[in-house]
């Protein structure tokens, strides 16, 4: 278990790898997982998810099952929080 009092985002991590993991998370909520990169796009384009969020999942590898937005982040490279608990 990691320690509650450390900051939860990796080292290394930038404020814009934060920002675009938020906006992501936004745009497909808590109810598309698990999906893959198709049914994750279909989720965004739904809900009129900005062309930054839409051209990121439409990177994602085909036929691979995303269980959440911190398998969508690795999988874009992005930096990802720490488990807390």
């Amino acid at each position: 278990m990691s320690d509650p009092h450390q900051p939860a985002t990796a080292p290394g991590t930038s404020t814009g790898d934060v920002e675009r993991r938020a906006a992501i998370a936004e745009a497909l909520g808590k109810e598309v997982w698990p999906a893959d990169r198709d049914a994750l796009v279909a989720k965004a384009q739904e809900g009129n998810a900005p062309d930054r969020v839409l051209s990121d999942l439409r990177r994602l590898p085909s036929g691979e099952r995303f269980d959440n937005v911190q398998d969508v982040a690795r999988a874009l490279g992005l930096g990802t929080e720490q488990q807390r608990f």
